[in-house]
């Protein structure tokens, strides 16, 4: 089974692709997607659209798992940005025919690492063991795509869903 995980951002969009099977899991592409902060604001929304296209067209995933919307109310319009994101994204998805699932942070880090409340640092630190990532540069927006594809298979795996 092939997993996308994307963690949405406007500024940078993290992106995972893994292969799980009966032998375990290995890594096939993971990165960022960082549109120009200058350019307009629909020319970043098409950027991701493209790459996001591009990347599921190039590994065929069964599944895209996207990190569920957080809002806080003192940053509402924060919350509404992101959601242009993870509308193209959505698109991205459903024109490429594959299933969407969505995963809160808290959910996927309870799965991975036994704490909801586990920082981004440690989950990174877990991913880079798991799938045996040494690159010094590896951000934690793409470390984060990468753990809600492996906490969704996890989860399958375990039916804790």
């Amino acid at each position: 089974m092939r997993i996308l995980g994307i963690d949405p951002g406007l500024v940078t969009t993290g992106f995972g692709v893994v292969e799980v099977a009966a032998g375990g899991v290995k890594i096939l592409e993971a990165g960022t997607i960082e549109p120009n902060t200058k350019d307009p604001f629909e020319q970043r929304l098409f950027k991701i659209h493209l790459h996001i296209t591009t990347i599921l067209q190039a590994h065929h995933p069964d599944v895209v798992v996207l990190e569920k919307l957080y809002s806080h109310s003192k940053h509402p319009a924060t919350s509404i940005l992101l959601g242009h994101v993870r509308g193209v994204i959505v698109l991205s998805v459903a024109q490429q025919k594959i299933e969407l699932v969505e995963w809160s942070v808290k959910r996927i880090r309870k799965a991975l690492i036994g704490n909801g409340n586990a920082t981004k640092v440690q989950c990174q630190e877990f991913v880079k063991r798991l799938l045996n990532i040494r690159s010094a540069g590896f951000k934690l927006d793409a470390s984060d795509a990468l753990s809600l594809a492996l906490g969704h298979a996890h989860m399958l795996r375990y039916k804790l869903t």
